[in-house]
């Protein structure tokens, strides 16, 4: 059975930082491209990070600079490394497989004084 558990949310303060995992089972991340959405009350899911089978990585304008996806093939693992954290980042963020549509269960974040 293919899936993805998010891990590493939790509170921070304004400019900290934050790193996720997501860990897979039923696939090699390595095989695929990978990515990280968010998702706050009443609005869709927004696509933060994206990492191509290659390793090349793209990010939106609202997390260029901050964010870093990374995979590590030796523990079947993505991450997600966030830094300098804005209260805007506060969602609920997933990672998923473009390719077929898989999402995870999600790792709530808070960014709040």
């Amino acid at each position: 059975q293919v899936q993805l558990v998010e891990s590493g949310g939790g509170l921070v303060q304004p400019g900290g930082s934050l790193r996720l995992s997501c860990e897979a089972s039923g696939f090699t991340v390595s095989g695929y491209a990978m990515a990280w959405h968010r998702q706050t009350p009443g609005k869709e899911r927004e696509l933060v990070a994206l990492i191509a089978d290659g390793g090349h990585s793209n990010y939106p304008d609202s997390v260029r600079g901050r964010f870093t996806i990374s995979v590590d093939n030796a523990k079947n693992t993505v991450y997600l490394q966030m830094a300098n954290l804005k209260p805007y980042d506060t969602a609920v963020y997933y990672c998923n497989i473009p390719s077929g549509c898989i999402w995870g269960q999600g790792t709530q974040v808070t960014v709040s004084s």
